[in-house]
């Protein structure tokens, strides 16, 4: 799995030369840049981005129950391995960092946040569902198992519900949710366009380690309704951006509805979710 994307790999960094390596993935492509590292003494700093381990045990449990917790340690003393040469552990959020230190992570953590493109996702927009029955709660991401999508499919609700993405899931949600309007990929305007023409941003995930859809709904003006988990409980800080709640996507929608302020959702992200923001935080790990 890593020996031949090492090869290539190697090729690539002897030619660049570069001055820093920072490995972002836990992927094989960032098993072939940790060897690398190790096998030429080079420092370097990594990033946890992704929640290997809920994924990995989620689709070992999809298939056998029980299997889910001996799956989920395996998989936490795997990314805790990959990650013990590094210098410094890049995270998005306080809630991550700590997750983190609670799996025994002792390196240094350094935290990058997020930003979005103000250009593309701003609140002025036309509407383009004339058509469709509000109010309108909205789904962005992957159609897949680990996104605990039938939660906002099954969520009590008097409008419409839209999902833009594609995934492994999709056809069976499809068939089992005809209510629902699947409208498949959608990039740069016309996804902004979606968040714009919209009445409530809901986030079902209970394993995203930050969710950079949440930052763009918000920056189009689009309330956020979610779980008060990792990633939204970081963002959603104040009534006026949206409402979490424990157990009830439904209730957390409708007063979101009631609650947030539109411009303030946007002018919120503008304030803390640059790319400028970020990539000078990124600078400063290196």
């Amino acid at each position: 799995l890593v020996i031949r994307p090492y090869r290539r790999l190697k090729s690539l960094i002897d030619d660049f030369k570069p001055d820093k390596i920072h490995i972002a993935t836990e992927g094989p492509l960032g098993w072939a840049a940790r060897k690398y590292c190790m096998d030429h003494n080079i420092s370097y700093t990594s990033a946890y981005h992704t929640q290997f381990p809920d994924y990995v045990a989620k689709r070992f449990a999809w298939l056998i129950p029980p299997l889910y917790n001996a799956v989920h340690a395996k998989a936490i003393r795997i990314v805790r391995a990959f990650h013990a040469p590094s210098s410094s552990v890049m995270v998005s959020t306080k809630s991550l960092e700590n997750q983190l230190l609670n799996w025994g992570f002792s390196q240094k953590i350094s935290h990058v946040s997020r930003g979005v493109d103000f250009e593309i996702f701003h609140p002025d927009a036309p509407n383009i569902f004339p058509q469709i029955k509000r109010p309108i709660a909205l789904y962005v991401g992957r159609i897949a198992i680990e996104k605990n999508l039938e939660d906002f499919l099954n969520m009590k609700w008097k409008g419409s519900k839209i999902l833009v993405g594609n995934g492994p899931v999709r056809t069976a949600l499809e068939k089992k949710y005809p209510d629902a309007i699947f409208v498949g990929k959608k990039t740069s305007r016309e996804l902004a366009d979606h968040y714009r023409s919209s009445d409530v941003f809901v986030f079902p995930s209970k394993t995203d380690t930050f969710g950079i859809v949440l930052i763009e709904a918000l920056a189009c003006g689009l309330p956020v309704a979610a779980y008060n988990v990792m990633g939204p409980m970081d963002i959603i800080t104040d009534k006026a951006l949206g409402t979490l709640d424990d157990y009830d996507l439904s209730k957390a929608s409708i007063e979101a509805l009631r609650t947030a302020t539109p411009h303030i959702c946007a002018t919120h992200v503008k304030e803390h979710y640059s790319w400028k923001k970020a990539g000078e935080q990124f600078v400063d790990m290196l």
